[in-house]
Order: C-alpha cells, then structure tokens, then sequence
C-alpha cells in the first residue's frame, strides 16, 4: 500500500525521550539522530551539544538499545579528535558484509564551512577518528552537512544540507542537495533536490531528514525555517517527489513542531522494525529551551 506520510509524522504527546540534553537551557542539546536495527537491537547514532562558546556540537555517542528507548553508550567521537570546530547530525550505516560506517559532519575551524567525514569499523563501538576520510569536502562557496543516506539496490542515495559561503551572514541558508554513489564513498551530485519557497515558513532554508521510497514516488520529511532568527528552530515538513533529485513541499504550514518557544522539532529519522511497524527518532525544543532526543512507536 502507499505510504501515507501524514501517519509517520511526529506526535510528541505520546513520545518518550531517549535521550536528555547535556544540561538544563537553551543551547544544550541532545539530537540529529540516526539509527539502524540490526541483530535484534537498535543503533543509535546523535550529537550532543552545548551553547555557542561553551563547546558547540562536541561530540557524537553512538548506542544501543534492545527496547528503542534506553540506551547504552558504545562509543563517542569528539570535535577535538575530528580536527573540528562543531560536529552536527551523523549517518550511521551497516554494510551488507557486517561492518559499520559512520559519516560525521564536521565545522572546519575558524570558518563557516561544513564537511562531510567517513568512519569505518567492525563494530559500532571500534570507530577510530584516525582512520578518517573526507568523502564531502564541499568548496569554498559551498559547506556540507547533515547527510541522510538510503541503499536501495546497487545504489547509495545521500540527500544533503548545503550552505551558500560567499555572501557574509547569508551562511545560515540552506537547501537539498542530492548525489548518488556506488560504494558510499565517490559521490556524484545530481543537482538541488529541495530549495525553500519564498514567503512561507520555510523560505530561508530546507533539509531532508528522512527519505522514503514508495513505489513510483519518494517521500522526504524536512527540517525548514522563515528567517535566520529561526536557525535551530526548524519545524517539520513533508516533500514528495517522482525523482529522489526533485522534491515538491506540501501544504503551506509546518506538519509538527514544538508547542514550546522556538517551536522546534527536527531531524525526524525513521527506522524500520524487523517485526513491523517503525520508530521513528526525532530532536525537540523543550519548555526550557534545551533540545531533548524523543522516540515514538508506531
């Protein structure tokens, strides 16, 4: 049957949080999820970050559960041992031979520029930021980062959120940016798969956060704001597509959000069960302003 993309959207007033931000306030945030389900567990991978000047992005844990909800730490990944300035939302992938990637977006430092790294291990609590490699190394008018990536086939899909460096305090904006690749590590862009639409809650900037697949079209969900005063207070919304290179927003309000100040709710990540039905995982603006990871079984 076709996915009916108002069912996979968030309902944070049945939701459980998975994972609670580093402190109490704005600025410290626990977030940007990315999970696999795997040998009858749950692999979580997610940024914690602190208030700007206080750390920023500093690390990214990777967990497990047996329940989706509670979590054990297997290991983390600091800004420091990633040369980095900030870290911002990781890929976490299984490869069909059992070994583990994770795909880290990294702050060069002093600069606004963004770039995409690639860790590879046997297990998801052995990733070595020594062995890094750059796979998205953006360009001087260009920064990359939160990538959301989905095999299907022979072929690795990666959407991309890309910000234009050239114009001085325009480098909030963002769009999509989709590329295809054969190994999941050489990249070829295909072109903007979603941009904002001006004069709507999402005109400054847009970013895939889950892709879905359904039959002859793609649903995207996305994190989307109106102005830069809304940066890290994105709310979600719904794309579709007959392409996965050429998205089409719907409806002309957010589809979930906070109900907190800020409204935020972002980086949904939606992870299928082996026995049916799916998790979904998602970033939410708390009453105090902190951002808490939630969960919810559907």
């Amino acid at each position: 049957m076709p996915i009916d993309e108002n069912a996979l959207l968030p309902d944070p007033d049945h939701a459980a949080v998975a994972v609670q931000p580093p402190a109490a306030g704005e600025g410290y945030w626990a977030g940007a999820p990315s999970a696999v389900a795997a040998d009858g567990m749950i692999y979580l991978a997610y940024r914690l970050r602190r208030p700007i000047g206080r750390g920023r992005g500093y690390a990214v844990v990777v967990a497990r559960s047996a329940d989706g909800e509670r979590f054990e730490t297997l290991a983390t990944v600091t800004r420091e041992q990633m040369d980095a300035e900030s870290l911002e939302r990781p890929s976490l992938v299984r490869l069909d031979d059992g070994r583990w990637r994770l795909y880290l977006s990294c702050a060069t430092e002093g600069t606004k520029h963004w770039r995409v790294e690639v860790l590879e291990a046997v297990d998801p609590a052995a990733f070595d930021p020594r062995t890094r490699v750059t796979v998205l190394p953006g360009d001087p008018k260009t920064g990359v980062k939160d990538t959301v990536i989905v095999r299907r086939e022979a072929v690795w899909h990666l959407w991309a959120s890309c910000h234009p460096l050239a114009d001085p305090g325009e480098e909030d904006q963002m769009v999509t940016d989709y590329a295809t690749s054969a190994d999941g590590l050489e990249w070829t862009w295909q072109g903007t798969a979603l941009s904002g639409r001006p004069g709507l809650w999402d005109a400054r900037g847009v970013r895939v956060s889950a892709v879905r697949f359904d039959g002859d079209r793609v649903v995207a969900y996305y994190d989307g704001r109106a102005s830069a005063a809304e940066n890290y207070e994105e709310r979600t919304g719904v794309a579709v597509g007959a392409d996965p290179d050429s998205l089409t927003a719907l409806g002309d309000l957010p589809a979930a959000m906070s109900p907190h100040h800020g409204r935020g709710l972002r980086y949904l990540e939606i992870v299928d069960l082996p026995g049916g039905g799916v998790r979904l995982y998602y970033e939410y603006t708390r009453a105090d302003g902190a951002h808490e990871l939630r969960t919810e079984l559907r």
